[in-house]
């Protein structure tokens, strides 16, 4: 028997029935493991999938209080982002990240920056390998070990006035048509034009994967599966993508994470 969406959204919103909000709650949960599964992609053994699925089921719960059925925004996606912001945020909270991990990123994002910045072009391995004065060996270690500090999504946030604890997701400002003035606009789309121009001058498997795995929603395995190549393959493609695009756009950094 298929779910009358529109009922419980009425019942709930216009009636506040909790066995409606109980039902949607059942109905929308699948959202919450396949978004779990997909941030996973590169946190292997430092969380459980079943951690990312309790903080999910907050974020989707806290969704479906805030939506507005009339508001011309498909819920799906609206929860999505707040699904996943939920979890970034008790990741956060768990502190999972040690600071040297956080500061060996931060070194790699600025040595492709500057190299890439010299040789006006993407590098390779090897020439990332020769100015860290390692071995590709030892940098593909490295790049396991930073990958779970790429998984943030370089737009989740847009900034607030008062530094990184006052930042708003972009999707908290769709709940109110006064949250965002003429020029932050202006400032978002600016990101979004940075952003795409970035994503084109990618080597072509790692521009693959940034599509794939955020425009078309694939999981770390299919995604390995279409490009015939390992998931940790997959894992590091997706950090040194993440890692270039961070360093070319560090101008706007404050604006991006």
């Amino acid at each position: 028997m298929k779910t009358d969406l529109s009922a419980l959204w009425n019942n709930y919103k216009e009636h506040a029935q909790l066995e409606a909000r109980d039902e949607l709650i059942i109905h929308y949960a699948p959202m919450v493991k396949y978004v779990a599964n997909r941030l996973a992609i590169n946190l292997s053994s430092l969380v459980e999938v079943d951690e990312l699925i309790s903080y999910g089921i907050e974020g989707l719960m806290d969704a479906i209080e805030k939506f507005d059925p009339a508001r011309n925004i498909k819920f799906e996606t609206y929860a999505i982002t707040r699904i996943r912001g939920s979890m970034i945020d008790g990741l956060r909270s768990m502190d999972w990240v040690p600071i040297s991990v956080r500061q060996k990123s931060k070194e790699l994002e600025k040595t492709y920056l500057q190299l890439e910045s010299r040789l006006g072009r993407t590098a390779t391995d090897q020439e990332v390998a020769e100015e860290l004065g390692i071995s590709q060996q030892d940098l593909a270690v490295l790049l396991k070990e930073v990958a779970a500090t790429t998984i943030i999504s370089l737009d989740d946030y847009f900034p607030g006035d008062e530094g990184e604890d006052k930042r708003r997701r972009i999707v908290e400002m769709m709940e109110d048509e006064n949250a965002v003035n003429a020029l932050e606009m202006v400032e978002i789309q600016e990101i979004k034009s940075l952003l795409a121009s970035s994503i084109s001058k990618l080597p072509e498997k790692e521009k693959t994967v940034i599509y794939l795995y955020y425009y078309e929603g694939l999981t770390l395995k299919e995604i390995g599966l279409t490009l015939n190549l390992s998931e940790s393959r997959i894992s590091q493609l997706h950090t040194k993508a993440v890692l270039r695009l961070r360093g070319s756009l560090s101008k706007k950094k404050h604006l991006v994470t």
